[in-house]
This record gives structure tokens, sequence and C-alpha cells, in this order.
């Protein structure tokens, strides 16, 4: 199954509706058991761009994640967070991705914060030393809410 990719018009309201918050879309059952990547956008009144990822962040799977993650540092917000809260698995290459991303983000005068990652990510950031260049946050109302 090819991966999803919901990138909302400017102004336009995500299409997911909200599952246990505002912030936190709503996924069908076979997003949350798929190996695949589901990746979706929205931007938030603050013109904050969310991009919230689910399922395994791996080499097979990554392209759609990098097109989104690159076309949302070509937009310039003042803040790009990525919700890692129901990625499965992520192998050296999603992690290099995301340390792309956070240089390019940087290159661009974009803010980038990393929100909730499942324990299986934390795990791999804390091993590789990562969590110590990245802005991790326990969620994604953090993520958003911490001062840029």
């Amino acid at each position: 199954m090819p991966a999803e990719k919901t990138m909302p018009a400017e102004n336009e309201p995500a299409t997911v509706p909200p599952a246990t918050g505002p912030d936190e879309p709503s996924w069908p059952a076979s997003a949350r058991s798929a190996p695949d990547l589901v990746v979706h956008t929205r931007h938030t009144d603050t013109r904050a761009a969310v991009c919230t990822l689910a399922g395994d962040l791996d080499i097979e799977t990554l392209e759609p994640a990098r097109n989104t993650l690159d076309d949302l540092v070509e937009q310039h917000p003042p803040l790009l967070v990525v919700d890692l809260g129901r990625v499965a698995f992520c192998d050296s290459s999603g992690l290099n991705l995301l340390l792309q991303t956070r240089m390019a983000a940087a290159a661009a005068d974009v803010g980038f914060r990393l929100a909730a990652p499942s324990a299986t990510v934390q795990r791999l950031l804390e091993l590789t030393c990562a969590d110590t260049v990245f802005s991790v946050h326990p969620s994604l109302d953090a993520a958003l809410a911490a001062p840029l």
C-alpha cells in the first residue's frame, strides 16, 4: 500500500478530524497497524506547520515523508513540528531524514521540533544521542506552545 500524503491548501482546515484533542488527528484502524507510512500535514492558527507520521519510517517508506518535509520547509512557516507519536519503527534512514530536515529548517530560519516520539523512536534518539541536537517535546501541544 503506498504512503498517503494529505496537504491542505493555505488556511484550509485539516482533512483529518481530531481524536484526543484539537491538535491530534484521528487515524483509521488500518493506519494504526499498517507497516507503511501515513503522512498528514496541517497548519495551525499561528501558521506553524505540523507533519504527523504514522507507521514505519524506514528506507522503504521514506520518500513521501521526505517530499512532505521538504515542501513544508520551502513554505517557510515560523515553526515546523514533526509528530512522531504514531511511528512504530524508525531506522537510520528515517533518523537521517529528521536530521537533514532540522538542518534545512535552520538554514531557512524555520523553527524545528519533534513531538511525542513513540517509545521506539525515543530509544533511537537516546541511543544515537540525537536527542541532544533536536528540540524534543513530550506532546504536540508542548511543542507548539514552547517559545521560538
